[in-house]
């Protein structure tokens, strides 16, 4: 029987699904009660939980064909944890229906235990997102909302 993956090794494999667009796969990387906190995200749910939601947030990317993505220098720092790893790394995106692509850089604090992720915390830049998406009115439009 094998080692289960080390946290850097569970972030190697998050990147390579994600660059893929295998995002049905995705969720067998999270634990059962995984945390996931989109901590610039500027609409809600700013905090997923569980395996169950992440599930169905990338089951509706799937379905949506909505965004492509590539990770691109992926820099990957060990802590004093040996559960935490600290990565940086660029998306390459394209949004199909709108044609607009992007790069953004993202951090990304992430728990792997015992092969499973069970914690991350994302920074990621949502403007450039919603830019090439053709939402940043909406977005705008929201953030006024919540004054």
């Amino acid at each position: 029987m094998s080692a289960p993956a080390t946290p850097r090794e569970v972030h190697a494999q998050l990147l390579d699904l994600i660059s893929a667009g295998k995002w049905t796969e995705v969720p067998a990387l999270y634990a059962e009660d995984a945390v996931v906190e989109i901590v610039f995200a500027p609409v809600p749910p700013r905090r997923v939980q569980g395996r169950e939601e992440l599930r169905q947030r990338f089951a509706a990317l799937a379905a949506s064909d909505g965004i492509r993505l590539r990770a691109e220098n992926i820099r990957v720092h060990g802590t004093d944890d040996p559960e935490v790893v600290i990565a940086e790394f660029d998306y390459v995106g394209l949004y199909p229906a709108t044609g607009r692509t992007f790069r953004t850089a993202n951090i990304q604090v992430l728990r792997a235990r015992d092969g499973l992720i069970v914690e991350t915390r994302d920074y990621h830049d949502h403007l450039a997102f919603a830019v090439a998406d053709g939402r940043a009115d909406q977005l705008l439009a929201a953030l006024d909302q919540q004054g």
